[in-house]
């Protein structure tokens, strides 16, 4: 597998995204300043300067015209993604953990943290693509208050997505579950705990049918978004970032590490940085891919499947393009064994049975 090493950040990665048609990767760290890069050669072709504090997401439209990105210096930012010039800047009360573009690109939702006396929220924002930019409110078309739990414990908002035809807005929590609320009223639809701790990351196969969480439980979990049905448990031994779903084959790619603040007392062998790979109905890991010196914060997969990125508390994205025998791999299936045919397995142990008598 061929690696390319993109070094444009000077602090941890946050986020890595792949735009929908995959020709541009899309990154945000620490340092401020996220960044666009070429898919095909690695190639940075501008950044989006402006915010004053860490980038925690970022979100392109449908048609990569504009940017959104969320960032700790308590603002939402919507960027020209042509000039990289910002359009406009939504300030919110807290710092801002989460945006996403809704389908049609014409509005856009924020989640936001607690901050002195103001609760966490989510925040809907209406910004048509054909108006001028100049008549976009300030203020958010719909506010969603996230109270403190009846324990008194801050709930913090971790994730954010618009499910299809902007039904609901799904919303993932630093408590392990994950809520549905009405984008029209604000109300709550549902709620669930997937998780036992905080819910890392959410993300979707391409046409919303299925989402993967990544916790801090060591375990990633996939789901059905039409009924909510639990499907799978991967598990693993440290705490899962990032988990995605391939586009073009049953596999699954979870990106992890022990926590950063623990990395300088081990070796980069025994913290496990790689990404690792999973066959989505089998649960079993067949592969990893090693190269990071620190916890992957960020995974993405691009479109075509031909590709994948990975942003780890190095600073480092690892843009890696998958082997011919990687594409070409056939999944192995079961045989699904005639009447009266007997398992392999089963054959050896009488044969081992009738030795040993």
């Amino acid at each position: 597998m061929r690696p390319i090493l993109l070094k444009g950040h000077e602090r941890s990665i946050t986020v890595v995204k792949f735009n929908f048609d995959g020709d541009l990767l899309f990154t945000a760290s620490k340092d401020h300043i996220p960044s666009v890069w070429r898919n095909e050669n690695g190639e940075r072709i501008g950044t989006f300067n402006g915010h004053k504090g860490t980038i925690w997401d970022l979100d392109v439209c449908r048609f990569s015209k504009r940017v959104v990105t969320a960032s700790a210096d308590a603002s939402a930012k919507l960027w020209d993604c042509e000039t990289g010039e910002c359009i406009k800047t939504f300030v919110h009360h807290g710092p801002v953990r989460g945006a996403a573009w809704a389908d049609g690109s014409n509005m856009f939702a924020t989640i936001s943290d607690p901050f002195v006396e103001h609760n966490a929220q989510i925040s809907v924002y209406d910004v048509p693509e054909n108006d001028d930019p100049s008549s976009y409110s300030d203020s958010p078309r719909l506010e969603i208050d996230l109270p403190k739990t009846s324990d008194g414990k801050r709930v913090n908002a971790t994730n954010i997505v618009w499910l299809n035809l902007n039904e609901a807005l799904f919303v993932t929590f630093d408590n392990g579950s994950i809520r549905l609320y009405d984008p029209a009223t604000g109300e709550e639809l549902d709620e669930f705990y997937p998780h036992e701790k905080k819910i890392n990351r959410v993300s979707f196969n391409s046409d919303k049918t299925l989402f993967i969480t990544s916790s801090a439980d060591f375990t990633a979990k996939l789901y059905d978004v039409v009924d909510l049905k639990h499907l799978k448990t991967y598990k693993t031994d440290r705490p899962v970032n990032d988990a995605v779903i391939s586009e073009t084959k049953d596999h699954i790619l979870l990106g992890g590490g022990q926590e950063a603040m623990s990395v300088t007392t081990t070796s980069g062998k025994v913290g496990k940085f790689e990404t690792r790979f999973f066959h989505l109905v089998y649960e079993e890991e067949f592969g990893s891919v090693k190269g990071h010196f620190g916890p992957i914060n960020a995974l993405a997969i691009n479109p075509n499947g031909r590709s994948y990125a990975s942003g780890a508390e190095d600073g480092y994205i690892r843009l890696h393009y998958f082997d011919k025998s990687y594409l070409d791999m056939k999944d192995p299936v079961p045989e699904v064994l005639e009447e009266g045919e007997e398992d392999d397995d089963e054959m050896e142990d009488r044969e081992s049975d009738s030795d040993s008598d």
